[in-house]
């Protein structure tokens, strides 16, 4: 029978998602069934917090064209690296 490894981001992945919810049951001061919820939905936040940080990033581009320039030659070289 051969055996079948798991994937290493995954793994990291699933520790970090499981410490984030014991350290949320251990450490927040709100009744049980908020205390279950806040643990189990605590990714959301980091995730909130990229997505108006890539919000932001992408208006200012828009709305101060200087910040549109250094933007534009990162995304060609990485687009030349990648490619």
């Amino acid at each position: 029978m051969r055996r079948v490894s798991a994937d290493p981001v995954a793994t990291v992945l699933s520790i970090v998602y499981v410490a984030g919810v014991m350290w949320a049951l251990l450490r927040t001061d709100a009744r049980p069934a908020e205390r279950v919820l806040l643990s189990l939905l605590w990714p959301l936040g980091p995730l909130a917090f990229l997505v108006t940080v890539t919000i932001l990033l992408a208006a200012s581009v828009i709305a101060y064209p200087l910040v549109m320039v250094p933007v534009l030659v990162v995304v060609v070289a990485l687009g030349w690296m990648l490619f």
